[in-house]
């Protein structure tokens, strides 16, 4: 380990076996946290070649064995505010014979976890051993569940010592992370959500695209069917932000009402799917995915996928229980929003007891917020700007104050398109 730890330090490239021997003694517990710590920091000084970055998450993705895929396509998001694109995808596609099992994670900090949200459905299980996986994607054409212990166990390993030693932000530990969990699934074809924006990860298009960039080639290294698509996280995406009232508002979409910017955000990344499964044209395939949408055929799956997961879909046709402390914001005179800080809604979102700062805290499903906040709209005096949901005056009274700070108003100028940015596996051949 001293040897691989210094050759990364004085930047020359490993071998693959030096990179086996690596994930393999991260994995057994060869090798101690600080050794692991001290090449970590030395890929974020030095960083990788591409060529280590592939070896590395083929690695970490295959020390378990190579596993039948369970669905036929998949998709990630690097994670924002608002973003429940899953909930309102994996049953689309179901619905259009694309059958989607996506292993998905709990929210940390500003930003949400789709698994959160599902269990705010009462009943709705998210630890399902593998042959139920499996059955009941053959049967109901989705499933989203939590991560198998046994899925990149390296990756559990790095990600936690990131975490903690400040060697997060690094592209070829990102990408490898991302994609050595994709590949392990062996899900064939896969749709990347990288969000751009004061509410993302990434805050800036360039960075976004060179990381997508290296995970769309990872895919095509290992044989996958990649698309990444850029959109921007300028502002939540629809309007709640929270658990039960995200499943609430992704319930709407399914039933062809909610947010534009959250449907067109869900058929974006179903088109590309669908091409990549066929090789139709995004244009007809956004087509196709918006009449499925339209004629209520991915709500009838999504029904079938909740009672599956032991969910109660009748609590979800009711509309999910929010908190009882009600609030709202209006603005005090006309304008134009010109910025909206995203973090801090998704701050506010914490301030609730939404979301999470350390991945043992509690989290209460019925707190939550619906934010109107969308750069370019021009509100007038009394306009609805935000409703919060609270379990207490003293929460939601800090939630208004923090809200309160989250916009800019002024002439946004020309406002960016929802997507930024196209890369795929299929655009070097």
């Amino acid at each position: 380990m001293i040897d691989i730890i210094e050759k990364t330090r004085d930047g020359r490239p490993l071998s693959s076996d030096d990179i086996q021997r690596l994930v393999e003694g991260t994995v057994d517990g060869r090798w101690p946290d600080y050794q692991l710590a001290a090449w970590l920091m030395a890929v974020v000084c030095r960083g990788l070649t591409e060529e280590e970055t592939f070896q590395l998450t083929g690695a970490m993705a295959f020390s378990s064995g190579r596993p039948e895929p369970l669905g036929l396509v998949d998709k990630h998001s690097t994670g924002g505010v608002g973003d429940k694109t899953t909930l309102v995808l994996a049953p689309l596609m179901a619905s259009l014979g694309y059958p989607m099992a996506k292993m998905s994670g709990r929210g940390l900090g500003h930003t949400g976890g789709t698994l959160d949200k599902l269990e705010s459905i009462p009943g709705f299980q998210v630890e399902l051993p593998l042959e139920t996986i499996r059955r009941q994607v053959e049967q109901v054409g989705v499933a989203v569940v939590a991560q198998s212990r046994d899925l990149a166990p390296a990756d559990r390993r790095f990600y936690a010592l990131r975490d903690v030693t400040g060697t997060v932000n690094q592209p070829s530990l990102i990408a490898s992370s991302i994609m050595s969990k994709k590949l392990a699934a062996g899900t064939p074809h896969l749709v990347l959500d990288v969000k751009v924006g004061n509410g993302a990860f990434m805050t800036d298009v360039e960075p976004a695209r060179e990381l997508a960039r290296l995970m769309v080639s990872i895919g095509r290294y290992y044989g996958r069917k990649v698309t990444a698509l850029l959109t921007r996280m300028q502002q939540p995406l629809g309007w709640a932000v929270g658990n039960a009232i995200e499943v609430n508002e992704a319930a709407d979409c399914l039933k062809g009402q909610g947010p534009a910017d959250l449907r067109e955000e869900v058929l974006a990344l179903a088109a590309e799917l669908i091409h990549l499964v066929t090789q139709e044209r995004v244009a007809t395939a956004w087509q196709r995915a918006a009449t499925a949408l339209d004629q209520g055929k991915a709500w009838e799956v999504f029904g079938r996928w909740v009672r599956a997961q032991g969910g109660d879909m009748a609590a979800v046709e009711r509309g999910l229980p929010l908190a009882p402390v009600h609030r709202v914001w209006r603005a005090e005179e006309s304008g134009i929003i010109r910025q909206v800080n995203t973090r801090a809604v998704g701050e506010v979102a914490l301030i609730l007891g939404a979301g999470r700062h350390r991945l043992d805290d509690p989290v209460d499903p019925a707190v939550g917020l619906r934010v109107y906040l969308k750069v370019g709209r021009r509100v007038a005096a009394g306009d609805v700007l935000a409703e919060v949901f609270a379990e207490s005056e003293d929460h939601a009274e800090r939630a208004l104050k923090t809200l309160a700070g989250t916009v800019e108003w002024g002439d946004p100028g020309n406002v960016p398109e929802l997507v930024l940015g196209r890369v795929s596996s299929e655009d070097s051949r």
